[in-house]
């Protein structure tokens, strides 16, 4: 039995936090975990930049409101739910994603939340678990599931090199040749097709 695992942003979609850099002209935002392998250092330089410029999560949400999946996206995704269970495992959160979820047609979603202030500020993460793309992975396996993953950046690594098979998705040129053993696909028929040929 197989299941699929896929990161969502810089695989189905944009970047949300380039996306809102560039709106609100604040460079420093544009900094993803393609950028930083460590997703908590991240983190804490993305809610400092917040609480300076005081920013808001609707501020936010208003950009993400305007965002679409990238062009096949959603096609792809379609196809591959017909052929197989398929977990999107990502860092973003809940607050971020409900309006993405629903022009991907609502597939499963594993995320983290976050802890916003009475002035609608972001306070905190309330992170699902740590390293949880990982360990989702491995408690995958413990079910008896032959885990397929794909991923773009440094903080899906875990997931990749737990899962049975991975292929990275148009990653940044640093960890393609980093990770020179792992399979890339640049569109989405190469990730089909790497999946579906991957079939005992």
């Amino acid at each position: 039995m197989q299941i699929v695992c896929l990161d969502l942003e810089g695989v189905l979609v944009p970047e949300i936090w380039i996306a809102f850099a560039e709106k609100t002209g604040v460079e420093e935002l544009k900094r993803t975990t393609r950028d930083e392998p460590d997703y908590n250092v991240l983190m804490d330089y993305r809610l400092d930049i917040l609480r300076k410029n005081d920013f808001t999560l609707s501020q936010i949400q208003e950009v993400i409101d305007t965002l679409d999946p990238f062009p096949g996206a959603l096609e792809f995704l379609t196809e591959l739910r017909s052929q197989y269970e398929v977990i999107l495992l990502s860092d973003t959160f809940r607050e971020f994603a409900s309006p993405l979820m629903r022009k991907l047609n609502f597939p499963t979603l594993f995320c983290h939340e976050l802890k916003v202030d009475s002035g609608n500020r972001i306070e905190s993460v309330l992170l699902r678990m740590e390293d949880h793309k990982r360990k989702t992975v491995q408690y995958l396996q413990k079910l008896n599931f032959e885990v397929i993953a794909s991923g773009d950046s440094y903080n899906d690594l875990g997931m990749l090199k737990t899962a049975d098979r991975c292929i990275l998705f148009n990653p940044p040129d640093s960890l393609a040749t980093e990770y020179s053993d792992m399979a890339v696909a640049k569109n989405y028929a190469q990730l089909l097709s790497f999946i579906t040929n991957s079939a005992p």
